[in-house]
Formats: structure tokens, C-alpha cells, sequence
């Protein structure tokens, strides 16, 4: 999926109006594994929409430099800037709505 990606500190890119979204995540991380589906599920259904994978352990200066404390956590980003964050796992219906409200 073009729009599902996983992306690294030398690829990150979030400038641009368009609402893009991070996920931050681990490999070892039982929630985030829960997650993934439902972005992945998000971003087949906003093909607009681009939704970025961050690996914590492979990008730390990205977790860093956005203050990721707890994973998963889902960074809404319009122009650059955070407009929501949601620490955890969310249902497809509760992130929609989220979509919804800053597309």
C-alpha cells in the first residue's frame, strides 16, 4: 500500500498541508502490533491519507525529537505541526473521526 509506509529518520518528511500520520511503534510491542492492521485498514480507506510506521528502536532521534514516551503513539501532523496525538490503541472508528475532523 503506497500510502501505508515505513519510514526512518533520514526519510522523514512531514511539511506539506496535507494531514499525514505517525505511528510510533516497536517490533516487541504487543499493542502495536494490534494497531498496525487498523492503520494499515485507515489507510486503505483515505487513500489521501499518508500514514508513516516509525520504528522507535531503529529512530531514536525522531522519538526524541518528538517527546515519545509510550507506544504506540499516533501523531497527527498538519504543516509540520501536531494538531492531535493518541497514546495506544484506538479502534478504526475512533481514528477515523479523528481524520475526519482535521482533513
Amino acid at each position: 500500500m503506497e500510502n501505508y509506509v515505513e519510514v526512518s529518520n533520514d526519510e522523514f518528511d512531514v511539511t506539506g498541508k496535507d494531514l499525514k500520520i505517525v505511528a510510533f511503534k516497536a517490533a516487541w510491542c504487543g499493542p502495536c502490533r494490534v494497531l498496525s492492521p487498523i492503520l494499515e485498514e485507515l489507510a486503505g480507506n483515505n487513500k489521501e491519507l499518508i500514514v508513516a510506521k516509525v520504528d522507535v528502536d531503529s529512530n531514536p532521534e525522531l522519538s526524541a525529537k518528538y517527546g515519545i514516551r509510550n507506544i504506540p503513539t499516533t501523531l497527527f501532523l498538519r504543516n509540520g505541526e501536531i494538531v492531535d496525538k493518541v497514546i495506544g490503541v484506538k479502534s478504526l472508528a475512533d481514528l477515523q473521526n479523528l481524520v475526519n475532523v482535521y482533513s
